[in-house]
């Protein structure tokens, strides 16, 4: 797989979030692109009894998609993403 397509190619993902998306089929970079931030944590939650952190997944799947630190999202994108998963 060419190193621009694997997942820990991409910001804020790390081995451990690039591990749970591809427990649940998202193995590349335009996998995750097509299935969105808030449908990949969605799937993620499904599988993990525990409530995930925002920050370390929803946020840093957004980060990644729009190639940016999870922490330079702002508080409007954060409001409507944990809107859009229902945390809120």
């Amino acid at each position: 797989m060419k190193a621009q397509n694997r997942l820990e190619s991409l910001p804020n993902i790390g081995t451990t979030l690039a591990e749970r998306l591809r427990s649940v089929g998202v193995s590349t970079v335009k996998q995750l692109e097509e299935l969105g931030a808030v449908e990949a944590y969605k799937r993620i939650q499904n599988q993990i009894p525990e409530k995930l952190p925002v920050c370390y997944n929803l946020y840093s799947l957004e980060g990644a998609l729009q190639n940016i630190d999870w922490r330079k999202l702002s508080e409007k994108q954060k409001n409507k993403l944990l809107l859009e998963a229902g945390r809120i």
